[in-house]
């Protein structure tokens, strides 16, 4: 008989479990052989492994989304956040969706280059390039490797437009580039802000900025004048979509001029990592919480906890969905969030203009 060790949450890691990908032949399970007692488990470490693509820059044709094209510098992501959905993309990788997405990274160093030489093809048409749609471009890693900075040097050098999503407070430190971009009117941000309750976000996504270091990058952000909103993303059943009202008014209050949401998403194996994470941490709510989720999609007897089909995966549907949809845009308009200008905002691309190249050893040199 197998004795397969007890799922157990390890400290500033979100995941519970580290099953393997979904294209895997075989399935691995920790046990107890003896030898090691359960308390004694090793730390696990971060690793990171360099990939050199051809391509930066990610097209897609969702009508979910207001973007063409997303550029990702990281794969994998260090804050941990176990309701992620971007999780089942390391089964790609021959990895587990759960802790190793958030212990083993993989970088794309030469990703400022790259984009260069994609941005000067000829017939290249700007459009605003979306950041953090899939990883965070902030996490912990870019701290020493500052890839995403590299990213924002050529954009700003270009006067390319682009969108950036993250919920890390290391987005100040280039705030030198941001506000030179902003006056152009060439970024835009928005600070994910999924609990004011700090015991929760430490559970939920361990590795990320405490809710407060967001807000006060919310309201550095406006103050440099850089269009900032919060993304209450994801709101999830039971354990915290009580908080919409008090985070929308702490946005509001820290400078954010718009709001949006998503629902909790669980595609692939995020369903079963998301589970265990309930069962984990709030078994208490766990059944309540899974049973709105159904309800969420508009299938509460179903027991189908996702529905991938365009314009129902963000937002949800059924009675539970309605309804919060309802709150959310009765406390955006009391507070002032999403206003006229804020809707209306756009990222310029008329200005967009690839800076000459340098002249190479052996150039001749222009007599004029």
């Amino acid at each position: 008989m197998i004795n397969a060790l007890p799922l157990q949450a390890q400290k500033g890691r979100g995941a519970v479990s580290n099953a393997s990908g979904r294209f895997e032949a075989t399935t691995t399970v920790a046990v107890d052989d003896g030898w090691q007692a359960e308390h004694h488990r090793p730390a696990l470490r971060t690793t990171v492994t360099d990939e050199r693509p051809k391509t930066v820059i990610t097209r897609n044709q969702s009508p979910d989304v207001p973007f063409d094209r997303s550029l990702n510098p990281y794969r994998g992501c260090e804050h941990g956040c176990v309701y992620c959905f971007a999780r089942p993309t390391h089964a790609y990788q021959g990895l587990s969706p759960g802790l190793d997405f958030e212990s083993r990274l993989f970088a794309k160093p030469d990703a400022p280059e790259i984009l260069e030489q994609q941005l000067r093809k000829p017939g290249y048409k700007p459009a605003t390039l979306a950041m953090g749609t899939n990883t965070d471009p902030y996490q912990p890693i870019e701290r020493s490797r500052e890839i995403t900075r590299g990213v924002l040097d050529v954009l700003d050098r270009f006067n390319h437009p682009t969108a950036i999503v993250t919920k890390s407070d290391l987005i100040l430190r280039d705030l030198d580039i941001l506000s030179n971009m902003a006056a152009r009117g060439l970024v835009s941000v928005a600070l994910s802000v999924t609990t004011l309750d700090r015991a929760l976000a430490r559970r939920m996504e361990p590795r990320a900025a405490s809710p407060t270091k967001r807000l006060h990058a919310v309201r550095a952000l406006a103050d440099a004048g850089v269009p900032v909103s919060v993304m209450v993303a994801p709101i999830i059943p039971a354990i915290n979509d009580h908080e919409v009202e008090n985070i929308l008014a702490a946005a509001a209050g820290s400078g954010a001029a718009g709001a949006d949401y998503i629902l909790l998403r669980l595609p692939g194996e995020v369903k079963a990592l998301f589970s265990e994470w309930l069962g984990r941490h709030y078994p208490d709510r766990a059944n309540k919480a899974l049973a709105l989720m159904a309800d969420h999609i508009g299938n509460p007897k179903s027991g189908q906890l996702y529905n991938a089909a365009w314009g129902r995966r963000m937002r949800g549907d059924g009675a539970y969905a309605a309804l919060l949809a309802k709150r959310f845009a009765i406390a955006c308009r009391q507070l002032g969030l999403n206003q006229k200008a804020a809707r209306e905002y756009r990222h310029r691309t008329d200005i967009f203009s690839p800076p000459p190249l340098p002249p190479k050893a052996g150039d001749q040199l222009s007599l004029f």
